[in-house]
């Protein structure tokens, strides 16, 4: 295809305008333009692509096949170029940018301290900090639109180098109103029997107990209700009568208050790694070097 031919970044936009914000007439007004504008725009990327990319489903607009791939691709190219511009005003302002992402566990409890340390040993990097599930950054890390993580799962790509950056441990945890407030270990067999609040089944820490679970033999458990932020279990617990498994390093300063109790499990111990994981084509060994003595210098 020759050059002449490519879509516009226009008629990119508006296509993921339409789609996201379910109209032409929504559109239209977002982008400070007449509806006839956003049709003409959608009809030449029909010409350029040489097939319909979106089309009527009732009185709905829809995607085809195709405008699913390229509304896929849209999304990635202008999620390039707006970090691109966000890289030229860093250059602007004489601060280098790093692009960290960090998995929500990691983030509700230990971004704080992260970003103070880049800020007393860095001072020259800007730091643009996002939360988010591991797979998404995943793919982030792999299509350079960040440069480096914090994940509770390592990704398994070419252009991605991962080291391990601490030790965690899933701890079976309760608070203070529960039967076994106090009790210092039950045994497996008794896991079955409890009533749990988890967080929810794409997280990394579901996925990881889920497992091993899994391997010991325990299909189900009897999960009461299903939450995407560990601070809100954790305030939950304090309130119920449920039990969770939590990373201890969200759950330590809990311990230490005495408001969340560690059940231990016999014959049970579930470990896992932490990692940092950036990407080598986009980032030079001596800077990712920099960044994560920093980072295992803050676990």
């Amino acid at each position: 295809m020759e050059y002449i031919n490519l879509p516009d970044y226009k008629s990119l936009t508006t296509l993921k305008a339409v789609v996201e914000l379910g109209s032409v007439n929504r559109a239209a007004k977002s982008l400070y333009v007449g509806q006839p504008a956003v049709t003409k725009r959608l009809r030449s990327l029909d010409s350029c692509y040489g097939m319909p990319l979106m089309q009527h489903l009732g009185r709905k607009l829809v995607l085809t096949a195709a405008g699913e791939k390229v509304y896929a691709y849209a999304k990635l190219m202008l999620d390039h170029q707006a970090g691109l511009v966000d890289d030229l005003a860093s250059l602007r302002t004489g601060l280098d940018r790093l692009r960290l992402e960090v998995t929500f566990a990691i983030g509700e409890h230990m971004l704080p301290d992260i970003l103070m340390s880049f800020a007393d040993a860095r001072p020259d990097l800007r730091i643009d900090s996002r939360l988010g599930y591991s797979r998404r950054i995943h793919t982030r890390l792999a299509s350079g639109l960040s440069d480096i993580a914090l994940l509770e799962q390592a990704p398994r790509h070419p252009n991605i180098q991962v080291e391990p950056w601490m030790q965690d441990e899933l701890l079976l945890v309760c608070g203070t109103g529960h039967p076994l407030w106090g009790k210092p270990a039950i045994d497996i067999s008794e896991l079955d029997q409890l009533h749990y609040v988890l967080r929810e089944t794409q997280s990394s820490i579901r996925n990881t107990l889920d497992e091993t679970l899994q391997d010991i033999g325990i299909k189900h458990l009897k999960i009461d209700m299903e939450v995407g932020s560990t601070d809100a279990i954790i305030e939950l617990l304090q309130r119920g009568k449920q039990v969770s498994f939590l990373p201890q390093f969200a759950v330590n300063t809990y311990l230490q208050r005495n408001s969340l109790h560690h059940i231990k499990v016999n014959r049970l111990v579930i470990n896992r790694t932490l990692w940092i994981a950036y990407n080598h084509i986009k980032m030079n060994t001596d800077a990712a070097d920099a960044i994560i003595q920093v980072l295992k210098q803050t676990a």
